[in-house]
């Protein structure tokens, strides 16, 4: 799961279904890119950003080391 995604989407009180409708998709796509059972492409990685005013590394960047370090 994409744990930083979800904390700032919490945070500025966004629901799945606010998200999709702002990056317009459906909620089910969403769901699975913030619980990673779907690919995130990085045109998707920015579009995400630009909903929180931050660079796409500041999102997934954190979650994608942790889950390599779980992988070693």
């Amino acid at each position: 799961m994409y744990r930083k995604l979800k904390e700032l989407r919490k945070k500025k009180g966004f629901t799945s279904q606010d998200m999709a409708e702002r990056l317009g998709i459906s909620k089910p796509f969403y769901s699975q890119i913030e619980n990673q059972m779907r690919k995130l492409s990085y045109d998707m990685a920015i579009r995400i950003a630009n909903v929180f005013g931050k660079k796409p590394d500041q999102i997934f960047l954190v979650d994608h080391k942790e889950n390599q370090n779980k992988m070693d």
